[in-house]
């Protein structure tokens, strides 16, 4: 079974979730939420798979592919000095 991962990352400059790295073919995309994120890749990453890897899909109807989804942001918190 294929299965793929995604991991985006928080551009502070920016002020965006982007695909960082990610095994499916051709997938780039960048969104203001994590939540915005999430419903573009369901989304794009299916249309990606059709033209990149139109052995995954079946004429007996839809499968269901697996995908991992990593988030990185980086924060930094001030301490309180005692």
């Amino acid at each position: 079974m294929v299965e793929f991962t995604v991991t985006c990352e928080w551009d502070n400059e920016a002020t965006v979730w982007y695909v960082s790295e990610s095994n499916v073919p051709g997938l780039t995309a960048e969104a203001p939420t994590q939540e915005s994120m999430e419903k573009l890749l369901d989304v794009r990453i299916p249309e990606l798979l059709r033209l990149n890897r139109p052995d995954l899909f079946s004429r007996d109807g839809p499968r269901h592919v697996p995908f991992d989804l990593h988030t990185r942001r980086q924060r930094e918190l001030k301490l309180a000095c005692a």
